[in-house]
């Protein structure tokens, strides 16, 4: 299929002109903008223009959704009627982040850090659910399934060893993804994750249970030889030492003496405070932020439920629901399962079902034909296309999806719905959920499923008599 010239002219035109754009690039759906001014961009004439499918605003860039193999013809039109430089998604970055302020450079580095492990704690989320139904009992029989067909056993335990492995050595993950954001070798932040689970440590999960806590003694300094696995905030910090600390000895030891003193010097320093100073305080910082979010939760479910379930899709907006990604790996480091992520997938299942209400509303044939393919993308977990391309554009869908979501939410609040893992968030979602849970789970399903496309089907009916 071909893109028509005056289709991206008519988007140049919609953004404030050639002359607002300061880089562009695109991805697999999406062209991408670093614009001078957004206040310029004429989002009612944008959303007009037949190649697009919406558009929306996020950590300092702009961005068009046009669809899979047409946004790079999109894109080389784009360059051609305005002779910018064909740039890469870091130069796109790299002009957006100056135009943040602390905060939001601050949620767009844990974004930076863990979107690129999401794959595999999400794979590994699957992976559990296919192990929970082999092992979970009263799914197709009173017993378990590896109980009723023993020859399944050692796949089973396969499988949840396959499905573990991203989470038991979770800080190597991370090691590696945030030192290369602080602009170290991923390979030391490897290292150092790894260094934070050794086996001659005792296991973080084993802390509470053990009669007695190993120890170093350094010259007179009793360090306790704690692993930990599963913690978050530990191998964050500890990932930003190492960084910096390589970036101070390259630009200070001569290159040819690099090999042998910069990685060990750094390993070494950052291991002895990762387990003497850094290691001690943010476990216990990551017990206190635990403590205070299963407080909140344990003592007014409802109302954690509610706020939850209804304020998560406008946090997507602002991009800061990548922080909470780290709060929720926290929570199964620490209690062996997060309670926020379960509300996290009725909300996009939320979103999804408003979107397809708008089909059957929708006298726009683009419209109808947005909100159907929009709609199943958020019912498998991705809800941009729904929220910024039919949502948040006639707004009543976006506000019925969020009272459904909030709904939902209370109901598995209060039924204690706990997911041992992170997986897809949408109809796939009860997979990551443990199996006795599954029932108010499905309860909120459907809550989430009918709610949001009643409210949005009658309102938009009313809207338009």
């Amino acid at each position: 299929m071909s893109i028509k010239r005056e289709s991206v002219e008519k988007i140049v035109e919609a953004i404030g002109g050639k002359e607002n754009i300061i880089a562009a690039t695109h991805c697999v759906t999406r062209l991408r903008f670093a614009l001078k001014d957004e206040s310029l961009v004429d989002k009612e004439a944008l959303e007009k223009i037949d190649i697009v499918k919406g558009s929306f605003s996020a950590n300092g860039q702009f961005q068009v959704v046009i669809g899979q193999g047409l946004v790079d013809k999109a894109y080389d039109q784009l360059v051609e009627i305005t002779g910018i430089e064909r740039g890469s998604k870091q130069d796109i970055k790299d002009a957006a982040e100056s135009k943040l302020n602390p905060l939001q450079r601050a949620v767009k580095t844990l974004a930076d850090i863990f979107i690129p492990i999401l794959p595999a704690i999400v794979t590994a989320g699957l992976l559990m659910g296919i192990n929970n139904i082999l092992t979970g009992k009263g799914i197709f029989f009173k017993e378990a399934v590896v109980d009723v067909y023993p020859e399944w056993k050692d796949l089973a335990s396969m499988i949840n060893l396959i499905a573990n492995t991203a989470f038991v050595f979770l800080p190597g993950l991370i090691g590696w993804s945030a030192v290369k954001k602080f602009g170290g070798s991923p390979l030391f932040g490897i290292v150092l994750g790894l260094m934070l689970v050794h086996p001659d440590l005792l296991n973080a999960w084993g802390y509470g249970a053990a009669k007695e806590i190993p120890t170093w003694n350094l010259f007179g300094l009793v360090v306790q030889k704690v692993g930990y696995q599963g913690q978050v905030l530990p191998i964050l910090v500890a990932s930003y030492v190492l960084a910096k600390l390589e970036i101070y000895l390259r630009n200070r030891i001569p290159e040819a003496f690099q090999l042998l003193l910069v990685a060990p010097i750094a390993l070494l320093v950052t291991g002895f405070l990762a387990f003497v100073i850094i290691g001690p305080v943010t476990f216990k910082i990551g017990s206190w932020l635990t403590a205070g979010i299963t407080g909140i939760f344990d003592t007014v479910p409802i109302i954690g439920g509610l706020i939850y379930g209804a304020f998560y899709a406008p946090i997507v907006i602002t991009g800061m629901h990548h922080t909470f990604l780290a709060v929720d790996l926290q929570l199964i480091g620490s209690i062996g399962g997060t309670f926020l992520w379960p509300i996290v997938a009725l909300s996009n299942i939320s979103q999804g079902s408003a979107a397809l209400a708008m089909m059957f509303v929708s006298k726009d044939e683009k419209v109808k034909g947005l909100s159907l393919t929009s709609a199943i993308s958020a019912f498998l977990g991705i809800t941009e296309p729904a929220m910024f391309g039919v949502n948040l554009r006639f707004r009543y869908p976006f506000i019925s999806a969020m009272i459904g979501s909030a709904i939902g939410a209370m109901v598995i609040t209060v039924s204690d719905v706990i997911a041992p893992s992170i997986g897809v968030g949408g109809l796939p979602g009860f997979l990551s959920i443990v199996p006795e849970k599954w029932v108010p789970f499905f309860i909120g399903m459907a809550i989430v499923l009918i709610v949001p496309f009643v409210l949005t089907y009658v309102w938009g009916k009313l809207r338009r008599k």
